[in-house]
């Protein structure tokens, strides 16, 4: 297949698959900072009248399938930002397609076989793909990741706690990975919907700390859940322990407090606190703090010019230009497996220690 080169002058062009809230809030602000850049060209949706409207705001092309817009020459760098069951064929078909890099949206498959075949295919093809994990691209992790020194061997707690207003945003956010009752409240009586409740937490919300989780914790491979809440309505409070971290995630949503989102590695006598934009907020970078000497020493990195968001669309413009290593493939793999690791024990671990857990497995009290 050839690929279509872009003079090094003209901006690289994008196409869009899925132009829902996460295109319009977030990608479509970020992108149309980096014009000199990048261009959005193609936009598909399934439904045609927003593809249409959402493709004439930024004067690109729109279609309502796959295949046009990855026919389309104009597009370089294919986001897909489809329904989570589309990813990891919509992935696979981009490589295929010739393109020079993928972003998708997290998760980027559903359990660990599609995500083996994705690593195939990127290897097979080439094309570099990158999983939009925003905090990883925020210049104030980077800033963290080039400062810590040994701290990931010396960490014994690390913890990821999020507090969001109830805001439908938010809430879309929360439950994307979970379809959401069609007639008004949850039944938290139900096992099943507070399963689905945490499933969705973990991997809509705390998914995007768990990469980071994982640069934290050395033997992640070896992890046990100690006691798991569901905290209505999307909220959780899971800790967990590998045999040298313990490991606390949080997420409560609150319309009292303002929008917090940090993510903390403590040793015995340094730590490092990382405070983090909300989701959906374009301004500003995360700020890192170190401490150290039992908090006698403070250094500050940040915050910088611009968040995650915008970092991980530079950082793909180069992937497509040949100027930057690809991220490996295995990296987003043990992300993933990680992350469904922590999901499925923190579901299993609610089932058992819920009053109809017994009368659900069949066993008569």
């Amino acid at each position: 297949m050839s690929h279509h080169t872009a003079p090094a002058d003209r901006p690289l062009g994008v196409g869009i698959l899925g132009a829902g809230p996460v295109t319009q809030a977030i990608h479509l602000p970020a992108l149309a900072r980096l014009r000199d850049i990048l261009e959005v060209r193609h936009i598909m949706d399934v439904d045609p009248a927003v593809a249409s409207s959402v493709a004439a705001r930024v004067g690109a092309t729109s279609s309502t399938s796959m295949d046009a817009l990855l026919g389309d020459h104009d597009v370089d760098i294919v986001a897909i930002c489809s329904p989570h069951q589309f990813h990891a064929d919509q992935v696979i078909a981009a490589c295929r397609a010739g393109k020079k890099a993928v972003l998708c949206e997290k998760p980027f498959a559903m359990n660990a076989g599609e995500a083996t075949r994705i690593s195939a295919v990127s290897t097979e093809t080439g094309v570099p793909i990158v999983v939009g994990a925003m905090h990883t691209f925020d210049p104030g992790w980077l800033a963290a990741e080039q400062n810590w020194g040994d701290l990931p061997e010396q960490v014994h707690t690390i913890r990821s706690s999020i507090v969001l207003p109830p805001n439908a945003r938010f809430e879309d956010f929360a439950t994307e990975i979970v379809t959401r009752p069609a007639t008004g409240r949850p039944d938290y009586s139900d096992i099943d919907v507070i399963k689905a409740a945490l499933q969705g937490g973990i991997m809509g919300l705390a998914i995007h700390d768990l990469p980071l989780v994982r640069r934290f914790t050395p033997d992640f491979a070896d992890i046990e859940v100690l006691q798991v809440s569901h905290i209505r309505p999307f909220g959780y409070s899971v800790s967990l322990r590998t045999p040298t971290r313990v490991i606390e995630l949080r997420a409560v949503m609150n319309g009292t407090w303002k929008p917090e989102w940090t993510f903390e590695a403590i040793a015995d006598d340094s730590a490092l606190r990382i405070d983090f934009t909300p989701s959906y907020v374009q301004a500003g970078s995360a700020v890192a703090t170190f401490t150290c000497g039992n908090g006698s020493e403070t250094t500050i990195f940040g915050p910088y010019g611009h968040n995650g968001y915008e970092g991980e669309w530079r950082e793909l413009a180069e992937l497509a230009r040949g100027t930057r290593q690809a991220p490996s493939a295995q990296t987003l793999i043990d992300d993933l497996t990680f992350a469904l690791a922590i999901a499925d024990a923190t579901v299993a671990s609610a089932a058992a220690g819920h009053p109809d857990a017994a009368e659900k497995a069949g066993v008569s009290a």
